[in-house]
């Protein structure tokens, strides 16, 4: 539910066991012929390689499946923190101009400016105008199973003040400003921390590498010209590695808009 991944339990559990085992039907044989055929394996010693590497295959394949819709759920969480500051602007407009808060939920659920924001949404538009349930139930049933704590107090949020006789316009106004300032401030930590990254990379890896890198240069010339081994290990491996390493630390770390 937290995923909205629209296919019964058991349904996926026989998908990702069905899946599972031609993975490593299909991984055991073809590890199997390669022994066989190329490795020269005797035909025992290939059935057992095949085996062992299917039921591997097997197991590893069954794992990654059943973590797909904790995947799916985490990614649905960091895209609904992100645009759910835009959605409730969005909300408080159409409500500062008088649409009933159903009728607010039902146009930003069609609108597909606000991701995974506008999904939860539309949920709730499911629930009422599918199934027939009250604002405030469907709401609840939305709260308890979106992955996001910033959505699920939002709609907790909301039931009490429908439910309270408050004004919902208002409570949408008052939690804008709240998720905006919040949305600033991880953006200045944002930047605050990237500008530690960006020092110790210039620190370490570039000047660091170029050091070594003159240093090494002076000493094999002092050798006769004699190439060091560790110019080619800093060259192919230290540099583009800790690059790598730097641009995965910054996708990481980057905030989503």
């Amino acid at each position: 539910m937290a995923a909205r991944v629209y296919i019964p339990p058991e349904c996926y559990l026989a998908t990702v066991a069905m899946s599972s085992l031609l993975v490593g039907l299909s991984v055991g044989s073809l590890l199997s012929a390669i022994s066989l055929l190329i490795l020269s394996q005797e035909f025992s010693g290939a059935l057992l390689i095949g085996a062992g590497t299917g039921i591997a295959a097997t197991f590893l394949a069954w794992r990654i499946l059943l973590w797909f819709p904790s995947l799916r759920a985490q990614e649905r969480r960091h895209n609904i923190d992100a645009t759910l500051p835009y959605a409730i602007r969005y909300l408080t407009t159409m409500s500062v101009a008088g649409i009933t808060p159903a009728a607010c939920f039902r146009a930003l659920g069609e609108s597909r400016m606000y991701g995974e924001s506008a999904a939860e949404a539309r949920f709730i538009s499911r629930e009422t105008d599918i199934f027939g349930k009250d604002l405030t139930r469907a709401m609840r049933t939305a709260a308890e199973y979106t992955p996001s704590l910033r959505m699920k107090d939002f709609l907790q949020g909301s039931v009490a003040a429908i439910s309270g006789g408050n004004s919902i316009s208002q409570y949408f106004r008052i939690k804008n400003v709240q998720y905006m300032q919040e949305n600033r401030q991880s953006q200045k930590d944002f930047l605050e921390t990237l500008g530690l990254v960006a020092e110790s990379y210039v620190t370490t890896l570039v000047a660091g590498s170029l050091f070594l890198l003159i240093l090494e240069a002076v000493v094999s010339a002092m050798r006769g010209g004699e190439v060091p081994l560790i110019l080619y290990i800093i060259i192919f491996g230290i540099v583009p590695l800790g690059s790598a390493l730097v641009i995965l630390i910054i996708k990481t770390l980057t905030p989503e808009m």
